[in-house]
C-alpha cells in the first residue's frame, strides 16, 4: 500500500534530498549503457539493476546520515507510449516496467526504513525532447495522454509522481489534471534556459500560475530543473507564484541546453560551489525544502548541497 500518498511529509517541513543525473551519472561516470536513455531498460538485466541499487543506495545513506527525508525517484521518466517505438515496447512491457521500477524503490524503502520519511515518486516525463518542445501540446490531449501511465502507477505503491523536466505548461496542466483524476499527488518540475524561462519562452511565473489557475491549484507543488542556479536566479522573487516552489534540481554546468548537448564529455561543473549557491537560495526563499541535482550532477553534488545547508544553519531533519 501507498504510505504517504493522502500525506506527503515534504509539505510539512524539514529538509528532503533527492537523487541527481541518474542518466548521466550511469553513463559517463560508471560506464554503463542505456538504451535510448530509458533508464527503466536496465530493470531486466541483473548488471543493470545492480547498477540502479548502488546509485540510489549512495543517496539513501546520506539522507540517512543527515537527517534528511528522501523523494525517492523511479527510474519510469520515459516509461509511456511516446516512446514505445524508439524501445521497441508495447503497453504491456511498459506496465510491466512502471510496475518493477516501483517495485525497486519500494525494496529500497523497506532497507532504509526506521528514520525520515522516504516518498516513492514516480517520474513522468514529457512527450519529446525535454530541452526542445516538438510541437505545443494541448492540455486536453496531454491529459488524455497521461491518464494511460497514471492508471498503471496508481495501482502500485508510489506515493506520488512528479513531471520532471516538463517544458510547457499546457502540458503540465494535462498531466495534473489526469494526476488528480488518478488520484494520485503531483508535483511539476519545470526546465528553464539560461533566461530563466521555459523552452518555449514563457517565463517560470507565467507558467507556474497558468498551470494553477487552469487546475485549481491541485498540484502538490512545483520544481526547477535542468539548468545552473545563475540561470533562474534572477527570475525568482518573493511573489505567490514563487511560494509554490519547494524543489531545486539543478546541473553544475554553466553550459547551454544546446551546449550540453553537443559536448563530448560530461559537464560537471563545480560541486561545492553548487552547494554553495544552493545556500544562498535557501537562505532568500526558505521555504524550499527539496534539494537534488540533475543533468551532470552525481553524489558529490548533492552531498555538497546538503553540507552547505546544514553549514548556513537552514537544515531542518525531516519528520
Amino acid at each position: 500500500m501507498p504510505r504517504y500518498r493522502h500525506a506527503l511529509p515534504q509539505l510539512d517541513g524539514g529538509i528532503f534530498l533527492a537523487d541527481a543525473g541518474l542518466e548521466t551519472d550511469l553513463i559517463f561516470n560508471h560506464g554503463i549503457e542505456i538504451r535510448e536513455f530509458a533508464a527503466h531498460t536496465l530493470l531486466p538485466e541483473a548488471e543493470g539493476r545492480a547498477a540502479l541499487e548502488r546509485y540510489f543506495t549512495g543517496f539513501l545513506d546520506l539522507a540517512r546520515e543527515t537527517g534528511a527525508g528522501f523523494v525517492l525517484d523511479t527510474v519510469t521518466w520515459k516509461a509511456h507510449r511516446h516512446w514505445a517505438g524508439d524501445l521497441g515496447q508495447d503497453a504491456g512491457e511498459l506496465r510491466a516496467a512502471n510496475e518493477d521500477a516501483v517495485g525497486l524503490a519500494s525494496a529500497l524503502r523497506d532497507r532504509f526504513a526506521g528514520g525520515a520519511p522516504i516518498v516513492i515518486n514516480a517520474v513522468i516525463g514529457p512527450r519529446g525532447d525535454a530541452y526542445r518542445p516538438d510541437r505545443k501540446i494541448p492540455a486536453d490531449e496531454a491529459e488524455a495522454y497521461y491518464a494511460e501511465q497514471l492508471g498503471w502507477l496508481a495501482e502500485t505503491e508510489a506515493d506520488m509522481v512528479t513531471g520532471l523536466t516538463f517544458n510547457q505548461s499546457s502540458e503540465a496542466v494535462g498531466l495534473v489534471r489526469a494526476a488528480a483524476a488518478a488520484g494520485l499527488p503531483v508535483a511539476i518540475s519545470f526546465t528553464v534556459e539560461t533566461d530563466g524561462r521555459l523552452p518555449d519562452g514563457q517565463s517560470l511565473g507565467d507558467a507556474i500560475r497558468a498551470v494553477d489557475d487552469a487546475t485549481g491549484s491541485s498540484a502538490a507543488y512545483f520544481m526547477v530543473n535542468c539548468a545552473h542556479p545563475e540561470h533562474f536566479w534572477d527570475a525568482l522573487e518573493d511573489a505567490d507564484w514563487a511560494r509554490r516552489i519547494r524543489g531545486i534540481r539543478a546541473n553544475a554546468s554553466r553550459r547551454s541546453h544546446a551546449e550540453l548537448d553537443e559536448a563530448p564529455e560530461l559537464d560537471p561543473g563545480d560541486p561545492h560551489e553548487l552547494g554553495q549557491l544552493y545556500a544562498v537560495l535557501h537562505a532568500r526563499m526558505p521555504w524550499l525544502n527539496l534539494f537534488g541535482a540533475c543533468c551532470g550532477g552525481d553524489l558529490r553534488h548533492v552531498t555538497q548541497i546538503a553540507g552547505a545547508i546544514r553549514s548556513a544553519g537552514g537544515f531542518e531533519p525531516a519528520r
